[in-house]
């Protein structure tokens, strides 16, 4: 009976409890988790930013260890040490035939409903079924996941920064390589480095970038960010922001621009910041009623001016997770330095609050 940090209601504090754990059935495995990030998305679900049913085991970034194989499943033994991805890519759909995994039609029914494949939960308490997050459920010291969602990495990589893979990393990594079109020398401009707007600005170097401009409020998350990459760095609540990307970008703007806040005011600020031509990636999960004002003509037409959604970094996790691992594995990537603080599963409420006060790049929760 594993021990689970449970998200009863909205704006309630997370519960940690022992619940039941089903066998996998067809196509699926159990996992025995062994750290597991505490995601900003995680937070949204806690406070109702993100629409996720509930009650339900929360965690959606995570790695571990294969512990019981279902039917069907190929290509995953009991020990394998996997990353599990949050969007379950099943390669055959109309979305994965034509190169787009991370909108899978089979893994979104999964992210809907708070089940696995089918729709249905393996965890429950008292004989009730019990949903669980992303079909994913990782704040859980077991979980059962789509085989599809569950991606081998090198046995060598430290379960603390390979869990980081599975969301922060992919995702920010992923919206600078493979959402944006960002060409040797571009001005890059990110705003909110947080965990995963550092690894956009990894990304976003490793796509050639010439200036990366990290944009925060805090001057700890400024301080990251030259760490990770940032050539130069703007701190909103000392010059304003958009008056000074446009100074380092030879008054134009930049050429591809990241929101990774996810709030109306920064959206808009990015699409200034964004020059004629240029690119406005959006990353940040912004509230669901949340609108923007924007002139169509001048931003549009005469600016010519995109704006990019970017889902889980654009990424075909069975391809990108192993890329990842293998950049880290070579020293070009940093994943150890993104984790702040190493955690048990009872102090997930006080991550949330790092979280909220800024406090952190990404906690960690480490089971034994």
């Amino acid at each position: 009976m594993p021990k689970a940090a449970v998200c009863e209601a909205v704006g309630s504090p997370i519960s940690v409890q022992d619940v039941d754990l089903a066998d996998p059935k067809a196509g699926e495995v159990r996992i025995r988790t062994r750290a597991a990030g505490v995601c900003h998305s995680d937070l949204s679900v806690q406070n109702g930013t993100l629409l996720q049913p509930i009650p339900a085991v929360l965690g959606h970034e995570g790695a571990g260890v294969v512990e019981q194989i279902g039917d069907g499943v190929q290509g995953l033994e009991v020990g394998d040490h996997v990353v599990v991805s949050w969007v379950p890519q099943c390669g055959e759909c109309f979305f994965c035939s034509r190169s787009e995994p991370e909108l899978c039609e089979v893994g979104f029914e999964a992210l809907m409903t708070g089940g696995l494949l089918d729709g249905t939960a393996r965890f429950s308490r008292g004989g009730e079924p019990l949903l669980q997050m992303a079909a994913a459920g990782l704040f859980s010291e077991e979980t059962i996941v789509p085989a599809i969602g569950a991606v081998k990495i090198d046995q060598e990589i430290p379960f603390s920064s390979a869990a980081l893979i599975g969301c922060g990393v992919l995702t920010g990594f992923g919206a600078a390589v493979n959402t944006a079109d960002i060409a040797q020398g571009d001005n890059v401009v990110v705003l909110g480095c947080g965990g995963v707007g550092l690894n956009v600005i990894q990304g976003a170097n490793h796509a050639g970038a010439g200036r990366v401009i990290a944009v925060d409020m805090l001057d700890s998350k400024l301080d990251l960010a030259q760490q990770f990459g940032a050539t130069d760095i703007v701190n909103p609540t000392e010059v304003d922001a958009t008056q000074r990307v446009m100074e380092l970008t030879g008054g134009r703007g930049a050429d591809v621009a990241f929101e990774v806040i996810g709030l109306e005011a920064t959206i808009e600020q990015t699409l200034a910041m964004t020059r004629r031509g240029g690119q406005a990636v959006l990353v940040g999960v912004p509230d669901m009623e949340a609108t923007i004002e924007v002139n169509p003509s001048m931003e549009f037409l005469v600016g010519e001016k995109q704006v990019r959604g970017c889902w889980y970094g654009s990424s075909n996790t069975h391809h990108d997770v192993p890329m990842l691992a293998a950049l880290y594995k070579d020293g070009k990537l940093k994943l150890d330095e993104l984790v702040s603080a190493k955690i048990t599963l009872d102090e997930v409420n006080e991550a949330f609050t790092a979280i909220e006060n800024g406090a952190v790049a990404r906690s960690v929760i480490t089971f034994d």
